[in-house]
């Protein structure tokens, strides 16, 4: 169960990419992204998305740790020109800003 837990982590490493705002606004339009609280780890958090972790999914977000943004928030990264490390796990975009 650790290698597999492991190999997924490898792999939503592996494929996560640093992304500028402007290039998600496209995704955000379609109501598909979802931030994570930068104190957070992003790996740590898309593997409970991979693994459909519902119970830890409703916790991060009733915490306000994971969010779907708003538009105050999407103006504030657009401003502000915000690059984010991103990670898809459709039909969900995972992003997190980069300080």
């Amino acid at each position: 169960m650790i290698d597999a837990e492991e190999d997924v982590k490898s792999r939503l490493n592996r494929e996560t990419a640093r992304i500028d705002w402007e290039e998600l606004q496209r995704f955000y339009a379609r109501g598909v992204v979802v931030a994570v609280n930068p104190g957070l780890d992003l790996i740590e958090v898309a593997t409970h998305f991979f693994k459909d972790d519902k119970q830890a999914v409703e916790l991060l977000m009733s915490e306000g740790a994971v969010f779907q943004p708003d538009d105050e928030q999407a103006r504030d990264w657009f401003e502000r020109k915000v690059s984010h490390w991103a990670i898809v796990l459709a039909p969900w975009v995972l992003v997190q800003e980069i300080l």
